[in-house]
């Protein structure tokens, strides 16, 4: 008999499991994409036209990046005690004596508190000026940006970068705030542990764009590398951090979304794929406590991610999706790129994107908004690199 009860309990929560994970049909109906209209980019909360690339930076885009701290991707701490740097290894003979690999340890402390940033960088020898950094906020494992080469992954080709005559770094999740539920805290919130209590505090992804920042600090000392010229680019949840970086930190020359879908470059009020609902439940730990008054009510959010591709102008940016990969939105990835043009234009720069997406493996290189659809599933590939690095060419070489 207690083998019958225990086998029915074990069952219960298969069921309950199974029920939990298919409560949510996501949407992949174009036809079924409610009505809706986003928030005017030009107009302020006082609902005044914005006109001038003047009035953009002095008004309205402080009001969009204040609004994304308040209501999606919390405060970004601006303070800190002390910020060291040191080399834990450097090899100039790396990659057969094409590059120099440095191992840098970044260390913040804060209330008498640190956190260490682990820092992997490669920087092409034979340079006569300092290069540009091609920069990835790691969210897959570590073995990808392998230092000693011995592993090699598509999701960082560190060879055909250094190649192209750009440096490229890593630095993973982990080190700023680990992807869990609960030990998301075992980090840079140890240093800012306010941000835990309040509704508009910093979490996961805040982390990780803050720690992009505290790696440009780094390339600022580095004699080897051009830190006007530097680019963060992020995968998946890594795209969505690159994108809360560049807007946050002028600083970035180029942003690379990769794949970043919901509350990264996707269009929140066209519910198609993941949702704010859907996303805040499984991830809690990512966003501030205010985005979850927003689920499954994103008419009512005061800003929509047209307004945070804006926010990166009039510096370069390249969106991509994947043919297969529907749950990350590539219509309403393009869609807000488009939606971002009349800022771009506010700075004379203009758009080469057409009305529709492009066809798959067609890249839009130039054009201050570059964006393309990868054949293939939800990843980060050489067919990606190198499309990011045809973009930095057309845009931090002129």
């Amino acid at each position: 008999m207690q083998y019958l009860k225990s086998f029915a309990f074990f069952f219960f929560v298969i069921l309950i499991k199974g029920h939990a994970q298919n409560a949510f049909q996501a949407n992949y109906d174009e036809s079924k994409v409610p009505p809706y209209t986003l928030p005017d980019v030009l107009k302020t909360t006082g609902n005044v036209a914005v006109k001038s690339k003047v009035m953009w930076e002095k008004i309205r885009r402080p009001e969009i990046i204040k609004l994304f701290e308040e209501n999606v991707y919390g405060q970004m701490p601006k303070s800190y005690e002390r910020l060291t740097y040191s080399i834990k290894n450097e090899n100039a003979g790396a990659m057969a004596g094409k590059a120099t690999l440095k191992e840098v340890l970044i260390e913040v402390v804060n209330n008498n508190k640190p956190v260490k940033i682990n820092l992997v960088l490669f920087v092409p020898n034979k340079q006569k000026k300092p290069v540009p950094v091609f920069v990835l906020i790691n969210n897959r494992g570590k073995n990808n940006t392998d230092p000693t080469r011995a592993e090699k992954s598509d999701f960082w080709p560190a060879e055909m970068v250094i190649d192209s005559g750009y440096a490229i770094a890593a630095f993973h999740v982990s080190d700023l705030a680990p992807d869990d539920t609960a030990k998301y805290v075992d980090g840079v919130l140890q240093l800012y542990p306010e941000q835990l209590t309040a509704n508009n505090g910093m979490r996961a992804i805040g982390a990780w764009a803050w720690g992009a920042s505290r790696v440009l600090d780094y390339f600022e000392k580095d004699a080897a590398i051009d830190a006007k010229k530097v680019v963060v680019v992020g995968h998946s949840r890594g795209g969505k951090a690159s994108l809360w970086a560049a807007a946050g930190d002028q600083r970035f020359a180029m942003c690379v979304t990769n794949c970043s879908g919901n509350t990264g470059a996707a269009l929140s009020r066209r519910r198609f794929g993941e949702t704010v609902g859907r996303i805040n439940t499984v991830f809690p730990h990512w966003f501030t406590k205010n985005y979850k008054k927003f689920n499954n009510n994103e008419d009512s959010l005061p800003v929509d991610q047209h307004m945070l591709i804006a926010a990166i102008a009039p510096r370069p940016l390249y969106a991509t999706n994947a043919s297969k990969d529907l749950w990350a939105d590539p219509k309403g990835t393009f869609l807000s790129l488009k939606n971002a043009e009349k800022v771009y234009a506010l700075f004379g720069l203009k758009s080469n994107l057409n009305s529709d997406p492009p066809a798959i493996n067609q890249p839009i290189i130039n054009s201050q908004l570059g964006y393309h659809i990868r054949e293939g599933e939800h990843n980060l590939t050489t067919f990606d690199w190198s499309n990011f690095i045809k973009f930095a060419n057309a845009h931090l070489k002129k």
